[in-house]
């Protein structure tokens, strides 16, 4: 597991190639499995694969949502508000696991914040995509993960670089570099 965590790093490039329907069952699968508070699975997903939609959606934020326009597919998280009201953490934890089944599958992946964010008019980017995708008031947009062949290479994360020093064990000691 901590070789998968290691490799997977945010994918921007994608060949125009199309997720087979095998993998992206397995990338649902994987989020359906994901944890909830209290066993609620408040979070719903949509696949979107359509290259018009795409655009449309790589206009949902004024920043860092661009290069969705050439991505072959997304899957858009979104959380029932009247199920829970842990559908941000929820969504969260569903979203990274199907961004490590990704990586497990040889796929790559980039989480696109649409919570609490703005499209370049300046409203909301949460009500852009769910009027855009016909999603219920009631439901909250967490992100968009963009899913594809990645066509760019990125270096793994090195162990040797992790800001081991925000660990801390019993009680929070204030830890200058090279005390640990």
């Amino acid at each position: 597991m901590i070789r998968l965590l290691v490799n997977r790093r945010s994918i921007r490039k994608y060949k125009t190639q199309k997720v087979e329907c095998e993998k992206v069952d397995k990338l649902l699968t994987a989020a359906l499995l994901a944890p909830s508070s209290r066993g609620r699975k408040p979070w719903g997903f949509l696949v979107v694969d359509d290259e018009d939609i795409l655009k449309q959606l790589s206009q949902a934020k004024e920043h860092g949502s661009q290069f969705i326009s050439k991505v072959p597919q997304v899957i858009v998280v979104f959380g029932d508000t009247m199920v829970s009201d842990m559908c941000v953490e929820d969504c969260s934890i569903a979203a990274t696991y199907i961004q490590l089944e990704a990586e497990r599958l040889g796929l790559g992946s980039c989480w696109v914040q649409i919570r609490e964010r703005l499209t370049k008019k300046g409203t909301s980017s949460e009500g852009y995509v769910k009027a855009l995708l016909s999603i219920p008031d009631h439901f909250m947009v967490e992100a968009i993960i963009a899913i594809g062949y990645p066509d760019e290479e990125k270096i793994p994360h090195n162990l040797d670089e992790l800001d081991v020093h925000k660990v801390h064990y019993n009680k929070y000691k204030i830890m200058y570099p090279g005390h640990y």
